[in-house]
C-alpha cells in the first residue's frame, strides 16, 4: 500500500464510519417513528459503528478493492437495520419515509462536513489534515446518498420505488431484491452506474453550493 492510499485511508476513516453509522441509524429511528421499535429492541440506534459494521462489506470489500483497483473503485456496505413493515402504521406509505430516511442523513452531513470546513477558514484554521477531512467528508456523504436513491432494491432507491409503485409493479420490483446486489456490483464494475451517479451528484453538489456559499462569502 503506498503513502497516497494511507493517507486517503486516513482522511475518509471518520467521514465513512460517521455516514454508515448515522445513515443506519436514521432508518431505525425512522422505523421507531412510524411504529416498528425492532432495531430499537436489537440495540441498534446506536451510534456505535461497531453495531453496524459488517466484516465483509465494510471492512474486507472496500480494503480488497483499495488493492486491486488502487483505490480507483471503492464500494462497502454496512450491517442493514432491520426493519418489519408489518409494524409499521401504514407499511407501504411509511416504507417510503424509512428508506428516505438514510440517504437524507447523508445529505445533512455533507452539509455539516461544508460547514466544517468553512468554520476552519472562520477560526482561522490552516490544517491541511482537518481541510482534507472535511473534503472527503462532503464526497463520502453525497456519493452514498446517491448511490443509495439508485431505484433498484435492496438499496433505499429501489425499496422508495417499491413503496410509490402499484401493488403488481412494486410486487414484480421487490422479487429482485435478493439479486439487486450483484446487479448494483455489475453496473458499478461495468461503469454504467456512472450514468445515474454523475447527474445526481452534479445536481446535488450545486444544491449544496445554494446552501453553503453564502456562508462562505462571509468568512471569505
Amino acid at each position: 500500500m503506498n503513502a497516497t492510499l494511507i493517507q486517503a485511508i486516513a482522511y475518509g476513516a471518520i467521514p465513512v464510519l460517521l455516514a454508515i453509522t448515522l445513515h443506519e441509524v436514521a432508518h431505525g429511528y425512522a422505523a421507531r417513528h412510524y411504529g416498528d421499535a425492532t432495531a430499537a429492541m436489537l440495540g441498534r440506534l446506536s451510534l456505535n459503528p461497531l453495531r453496524h459494521i459488517d466484516p465483509v462489506g465494510t471492512i474486507v470489500m472496500p480494503l480488497l478493492l483499495i488493492f486491486l483497483t488502487s483505490g480507483a473503485f471503492v464500494f462497502g456496505y454496512a450491517k442493514p437495520v432491520p426493519v418489519d413493515s408489518r409494524n409499521l402504521r401504514r407499511p407501504k406509505q411509511d416504507m417510503l419515509w424509512v428508506a428516505f430516511a438514510g440517504p437524507a442523513s447523508n445529505l445533512a452531513m455533507a452539509v455539516l462536513w461544508g460547514l466544517f470546513a468553512i468554520a476552519q477558514v472562520a477560526l482561522g484554521m490552516n490544517e491541511p489534515f482537518f481541510q482534507k477531512m472535511a473534503e472527503v467528508g462532503v464526497l463520502v456523504n453525497l456519493v452514498m446518498a446517491a448511490l443509495n436513491l439508485f431505484p433498484l432494491p435492496p438499496l433505499d432507491g429501489g425499496r422508495m420505488l417499491v413503496a410509490l409503485l402499484p401493488y403488481r409493479q412494486a410486487v414484480m420490483l421487490a422479487r429482485i431484491e435478493p439479486y439487486g446486489f450483484f446487479i448494483v456490483l455489475a453496473l458499478a464494475a461495468t461503469r454504467m452506474l456512472e450514468y445515474w451517479m454523475g447527474p445526481l451528484l452534479a445536481v446535488m453538489q450545486t444544491g449544496l453550493g445554494w446552501i453553503l456559499r453564502p456562508l462562505a462569502l462571509l468568512v471569505s
